[in-house]
This record gives structure tokens, C-alpha cells and sequence, in this order.
């Protein structure tokens, strides 16, 4: 069975209980000549999967259509023959993809262990929805009729609010922002949704939702929960389709493309890169295609392919040349200077070219940048120099990673400083296990 998120969020918005819905059921019940007695543990499993019997779906759509004041259908509530809760969010009708995205929101929010603790997908449902992003239909009209009318503040209110979140995790980690932007999203966002706009703006607002929803996933990335970060992208990816900006789909699946390879998915990020490249076309920025180019080579380069991993550094050096800053979207901002040399010399390092790795390595950690990307650079900077035998210069980067580090709540961060020490206590050098009790100091404190 799966949950029925279509009926949870109607609940929601109707502001009834379970207990509520089966008295308003029963009574419905009587007025048709039925004797139910359903209490608050029925709801319960309808919510898990369980269909309910006999005329209760027709009971339930009408009083939750008394209480919205609109129509209420079965594919509504979930509980269409067209698969209802089954069926894939990002092939779904829009409006429907709306219910199922805010009750994903709300679920993540209540922390409801089914959300939390699912497990990332592979092979086709992690491929489909990249293809539909794709590949027609497009979205013809994306208007809506709701009780709350949409602005252009409300837009420019969802894009400070991006803006602000990537900031905080950017200086905090996923950890700590997690529950902060996904409170936002159910506060703010999903009103917005489901409000009154026109086509044009309602373009605009899905672009803007989209925007902070990917920070969201984001966010669910960096606290270890792959599969509710691998939904937060498959959700943005949707909203940048109803949005038609080729380009901010092309940075969705550029953060696909990045939790492939962090699972080992190598072949995939190949795939998933080379579809943004082509999708977004002339649309995607310099920034965008370096930062693809260089994940590219990454992943030919775990898979062994040293031409094409050396030829996707070329076109990332390339690219990287063409940034243009104030030139690129709000969502590119990631790729700052740096970023490809660090990509670039974990590229090298996995094709076993040290000297050229820490050459590309050195050049990041020299390169300003906030202080999340400079441990990520300091950590590849301190790893070459382990493999290349340099101990003592590898004790004092890692000392410098570990005071960057601190104040992040970062899983990924974390990642990153238990690879380091390792390598640090292989060492036989004194200041190279000194660095990494230093790293275990940090690692003691829980998140």
C-alpha cells in the first residue's frame, strides 16, 4: 500500500481531524440510510493505503467538497481508478502534482518516519522523471482559480526567501536549515499554490517555487535523507517544467547529477548531465555547463574512462572562462570561482595524475570562497598531499578544514573530515594525528 498524501493534505486544508472526518462521514452515512460507525483508527488506515468500502469515497468527497466549498472528486482524494496516491508526481496532472508536492512538505515538517526514512530510487523511477522533464507535453496553461490572489510581491518574497535559506545553509549546514525552509514552504509556499493566478505569473510562480524547493532538497541531501532530497529534486524539476525555464531545470538536474555520483551512480550522472547539456541548450549559463562538464568528467573518471574524463575538464576549463559575474541566474550562484579546479582535481586524483590534481587543488583552497566550499577544498587539497607522502603539510591543511568546519551541522561536512582523519591516522607523522584528534573533537559533537 502507499499513503494516501491526496486525502492527508485535503484533511489539512480543511482543518479536520480524523476523528472529525469519521463523525462527518457517519452522519453523511445516515442521511443515505447507511449505519456506519467509523472512528479516528478507520481514517488512519485510509491514510496508510487502505481503500475504503462501499459508498465512504463518495462520503468523504462530500463532506470534504462542503467544507472546501468546491468540487471534490475520488482522484481528489486519491481514491480515482487512475492509480490516485500511486501515481508518478512528476506525470501527474499539475494540480494534482501540487496536492501530492504540499503533502510531502507537511509530512517532512511532522517528520512522519515514512517520509524521512525513504530510500532513494535507481535505474528507470529515478530516470523517468529527468525524461518527462524532457520530452513533451509541455504545460499549455498553468492559471489556477484559488481563494488567495498571487502578486509579484509574493514572488519576489519566495525569491528573498531562497536567497536567505542557501545563505543559512551555506553557513550552517543542511542540518540546521532542513526544518527552517521546509517550515516556510508549508507556511508560505503551498497558499501561494493553490491561490489565484494567471498563466504569466503563475509561471513565474512555479520558477520561484522551484527555486526554493531544490534548496530544500538541498538541505535533505546534506542532513543523509537521499530519498526525501531525491523527491525535493524530482518536485523542483516538475516546477521548473510548469515554469518553461529550460535553465532552471537544467540546475535541478545538475543537483541529480550530483547525488548520483555521491551514490555511486556513475553512469547516470553521465546520462543525467548530458540531458540538462542538451535540454537547456542555449538557455544554460556558462556557470551551469562548467559545473555539468566537470561532473561529467568525475563520473567518466570513476568509471575509467580517462579520454572522456580529460575531454569534459577541457570543456569545463572552457566554460568556467565565460562566467560572466552578475550575468548568471540566482540559482547558479554555487559555482563560484574555484569550483571547477576543485572538481577538476577530484577528477585527476581518481585518474591517479597527483601532481596535476594538487596543482588544481591548490589553485581552489587559493581562491576566496564561503567557508562550506573552502572545507570541501581544503579536504581534496589535504587528501592529495597524503597520497603524495606530504604528512606535515597535510596535518596543518586539515587543521585549518577542521576550524572552518565548526558551527556546521553537516552530514555531508562530516563525510568529508572521517575520510581526512582516516587518511590522517594512517600517518606515521605526530602532527598528522594530532590533526586528526583534532577532527575527532569536532566529530563528538552531535548534530
Amino acid at each position: 500500500m502507499h499513503p494516501n498524501t491526496l486525502l492527508d493534505a485535503l484533511l489539512d486544508e480543511a482543518g479536520v481531524s480524523h476523528a472529525g472526518l469519521a463523525a462527518h462521514v457517519n452522519r453523511a452515512g445516515r442521511a443515505r440510510g447507511l449505519a456506519l460507525r467509523y472512528e479516528h483508527t478507520a481514517v488512519a488506515r485510509w491514510l496508510k493505503g487502505q481503500r475504503p468500502r462501499g459508498q465512504v469515497p463518495d462520503l468523504i468527497c462530500e463532506v470534504l467538497a462542503a467544507r472546501l466549498h468546491r468540487a471534490v472528486t475520488l482522484d481528489d482524494i486519491g481514491l480515482g481508478v487512475s492509480g490516485g496516491a500511486a501515481a508518478v508526481v512528476a506525470g501527474s496532472p499539475l494540480s494534482a502534482f501540487v496536492e501530492r508536492a504540499t503533502a510531502l512538505w507537511r509530512s517532512d515538517e511532522q517528520q512522519r518516519p515514512h517520509i524521512l526514512g525513504v530510500q532513494a530510487v535507481t535505474g528507470t523511477p529515478a530516470v523517468m522523471p529527468v525524461w518527462e522533464w524532457e520530452n513533451p507535453p509541455e504545460d499549455s496553461d498553468v492559471s489556477r482559480d484559488g481563494r488567495t490572489r498571487v502578486s509579484t510581491a509574493d514572488i519576489a518574497m519566495l525569491g528573498a526567501a531562497r536567497a536567505h535559506y542557501e545563505q543559512m545553509y551555506r553557513k550552517t549546514g543542511g542540518v540546521a536549515t532542513r526544518q527552517r525552509i521546509v517550515g516556510f514552504l508549508n507556511a508560505e509556499t503551498a497558499p501561494l499554490l493553490r491561490g489565484a493566478y494567471g498563466d504569466s505569473l503563475g509561471r513565474q510562480l512555479h520558477r520561484a517555487t522551484g527555486g526554493l524547493v531544490a534548496v530544500a532538497g538541498i538541505c535533505a541531501y546534506d542532513s543523509d535523507a537521499l530519498g526525501l532530497a531525491q523527491r525535493y529534486f524530482h518536485q523542483a524539476l516538475r516546477l521548473a517544467k510548469a515554469s518553461g525555464d529550460r535553465g532552471l531545470g537544467a540546475y535541478v538536474v545538475a543537483l541529480l547529477v550530483n547525488q548520483s555520483l555521491f551514490m555511486g551512480e556513475y553512469r547516470q550522472a553521465v546520462a543525467f548531465a548530458e540531458a540538462a547539456l542538451r535540454s537547456a541548450g542555449e538557455r544554460i549559463t556558462p556557470a551551469l555547463a562548467a559545473d555539468l562538464s566537470a561532473m561529467q568528467a568525475k563520473a567518466y573518471a570513476h568509471l575509467g574512462d580517462g579520454a572522456a574524463a580529460l575531454a569534459g575538464i577541457r570543456r569545463a576549463e572552457a566554460e568556467a572562462e565565460r562566467i560572466r559575474p552578475g550575468h548568471e541566474p540566482a540559482e547558479t550562484g554555487y559555482v563560484q570561482p574555484g569550483l571547477v579546479n576543485v572538481q577538476v582535481a577530484e577528477a585527476l586524483l581518481s585518474l591517479g595524475d597527483l601532481p596535476a590534481a594538487r596543482e588544481h587543488a591548490r589553485a581552489a583552497v587559493e581562491t576566496p570562497a564561503h567557508d562550506r566550499g573552502r572545507v570541501h577544498r581544503l579536504a581534496m587539497l589535504c587528501q592529495i598531499e597524503l597520497r603524495q607522502g606530504e604528512a606535515d603539510a597535510a596535518a596543518r591543511t586539515a587543521v585549518e578544514m577542521t576550524e572552518r568546519a565548526r558551527g556546521m551541522e553537516s552530514q555531508r561536512l562530516r563525510d568529508r573530515l572521517r575520510l581526512v582523519r582516516e587518511h590522517l591516522l594512517a600517518s606515521d607523522c605526530r602532527d598528522a594525528r594530532q590533526a586528526a584528534e583534532l577532527i575527532d573533537g569536532a566529530l563528538r559533537v552531535p548534530l
